[in-house]
């Protein structure tokens, strides 16, 4: 049984109980974050220095990093999210560590205060910034998904799914002035088929 420590409404939360779904793994969720326990204790910080969530435990073995903790997932229990041929993995790490860098930053301040409605995240030029630079490397994704046909880093459903596939939720469910990008579109449409996903991409968790 893999136990989990972290909100659902953490989007990198929802990518490790995602991929547990997709690979029909037992799990139990304990709600660590904000508005729940602390993340900020001597006894979570132990787990993880950083105090962030997820972390996971899965027998003696305790991880954090949400994109670490799908790789493992997906290396013990399912080879075809996240293939052993060379080539294969290296097109699913690459845009398994592009959503954690460019597309990651790019969204931060838009959608504190556009989603979020944080306090202080208020300055309508640093709000267009940020929708400009989402919309930007949203049309990168659009344009690798013309050329890689159906999913992110091919024509099968893989790990950076599951990561990227979170994150253009986020994008659709935030209300801002969207770039018109028919493929994103339609690979939102193609995820929202998955059982496993539909749990996780709701309105009230962007």
């Amino acid at each position: 049984m893999i136990r989990i420590l972290g909100r659902q409404s953490s989007l990198n939360v929802r990518k490790v109980l995602w991929a547990c779904d997709e690979l029909n793994l037992d799990f139990e969720r304990e709600d660590y974050g904000v508005g729940f326990r602390s993340v900020d204790t001597p006894d979570f910080l132990a787990l993880n220095p950083n105090g962030q969530i997820p972390v996971v435990f899965d027998g003696d073995l305790v991880l954090w990093e949400s994109n670490a903790i799908i790789r493992y997932l997906a290396n013990c229990h399912g080879h075809h999210l996240y293939p052993a041929e060379p080539v294969a993995r290296a097109r699913v790490d690459q845009w398994l560590d592009w959503q954690a860098t460019d597309l990651n930053a790019a969204w931060v301040y838009g959608f504190l205060a556009l989603a979020r409605r944080t306090p202080g995240y208020d300055d309508p030029a640093r709000i267009t910034a940020s929708v400009a630079a989402w919309n930007r490397v949203m049309t990168i994704l659009d344009g690798q998904l013309a050329k890689a046909g159906g999913y992110v880093s091919g024509p099968e459903f893989r790990l950076a799914d599951i990561a990227i596939g979170l994150s253009v939720h986020r994008w659709v469910a935030t209300p801002l002035d969207h770039a018109d990008l028919p493929r994103v579109r339609d690979y939102y449409e193609r995820l929202r088929e998955r059982p496993a996903f539909v749990p996780y991409a709701s309105s009230e968790t962007p």
